[in-house]
């Protein structure tokens, strides 16, 4: 399922409107791009819901508590990620990025709100980022190219802040053969290129 949609037909129908909305991925396509490149694979994703959780001072403990038990699970240390129906990926002081499938969870942020009862900040961010997975083995080699990120002493479940083409980017190691970046929505085709470039050139 795609976020973000535009309107795509306006039909008169007696004294009303009918809209009929067709959904667009963040690179402007009516179909999710998978493309090969050499050994490796990139995907456009946007089936997962996206909000960040921030734990407010002085409820801390319990906040983490709650949002763990929403979870089924502990949350990751610094620089970490865990997996799972429910994922949480470290991002900051106290705070945590939580992924979900989109079909399930569409209300991601609005769950997490009732989770908290107040006693962390909750922010919607799937409308936010752009999501494209790699695939293959050897990313070391492409992603040299767009990040100074050490990808070899990755070994899985590890997640970094870095710049790719000069944007903010999240770079999720899933495991060796499938790294996930998020980077900024608005710039969704620029860092899809950079990626393609990265990978031609060590093809």
């Amino acid at each position: 399922m795609l976020r973000l949609s535009v309107l795509t037909l306006l039909i008169q129908k007696g004294s009303g409107c009918v809209h009929n909305l067709n959904p667009m991925s963040p690179l402007g396509s009516r179909e999710l791009i998978s493309k090969e490149v050499g050994p490796y694979t990139v995907s456009e994703v946007t089936a997962y819901s996206l909000a960040s959780y921030s734990l407010r001072k002085g409820s801390e403990n319990d906040a983490k508590k709650k949002l763990e038990q929403f979870i089924g699970s502990s949350l990751p240390d610094v620089m970490n990620s865990n997996f799972g129906d429910i994922s949480s990926f470290w991002i900051g002081p106290s705070q945590w990025l939580i992924e979900a499938p989109i079909e399930i969870h569409e209300d991601l942020a609005s769950k997490l709100s009732k989770v908290s009862m107040g006693k962390a900040s909750i922010t919607e961010q799937t409308d936010a980022w752009c999501r494209f997975d790699l695939k293959g083995s050897e990313l070391a080699t492409p992603l040299s190219l767009l990040c100074n990120v050490d990808v070899p002493s990755l070994k899985g479940g590890e997640v970094t802040r870095c710049q790719m083409d000069h944007l903010g980017c999240f770079l999720i190691c899933r495991d060796r053969k499938n790294i996930t970046i998020l980077g900024p929505r608005s710039a969704a085709d620029s860092l899809y290129q950079a990626i393609i470039e990265a990978l031609k050139a060590v093809v």
